[in-house]
């Protein structure tokens, strides 16, 4: 299988100080801070980035679900929120929802919210995120 990497540099302290995040492809790279990532100041945070990937992630696995049951999605949109929140150990990843919305032709709302569970638990980064943070589906299938 492949490995993926990514960077961070950060320099200064936790809250003067500040970042940037660099995807190895080189696709991506942003700069990231205390105020983007705790607050709402600019650029971007880790949060964001699993946010990015689960919802990837759950768009290809639903794709590859429906289309194991002889389904095409026309469309697939997909949102991730990752909801940072305080514990004893200190701010954590507490919960993701996602919330998708499909157009697929010949597929009953029933059989797609089946399937779309079925996708949320074959997801890769779902399945790597499972034990750390409660993680909800709301599926929606839209007309073509």
């Amino acid at each position: 299988m492949t490995i993926r990497e990514a960077s961070a540099h950060w320099q200064g302290t936790l809250k003067e100080g500040a970042g940037r995040l660099r995807l190895g492809s080189g696709v991506f790279e942003g700069a990231y801070s205390f105020p983007s990532r705790f607050e709402n100041g600019p650029g971007t945070n880790p949060e964001e980035l699993i946010a990015a990937a689960h919802a990837g992630c759950f768009s290809m696995a639903l794709t590859a679900i429906l289309g194991g049951e002889g389904h095409t999605a026309s469309s697939i949109h997909t949102i991730a929120k990752v909801h940072l929140g305080a514990t004893t150990a200190g701010p954590t990843i507490t919960r993701i929802e996602l919330e998708t919305e499909a157009s697929a032709a010949g597929t009953s709302a029933g059989d797609f919210e089946r399937l779309a569970h079925r996708a949320k638990a074959a997801c890769l980064v779902s399945r790597a995120l499972a034990g750390v943070a409660t993680i909800t589906l709301k599926a929606s299938l839209v007309d073509q």
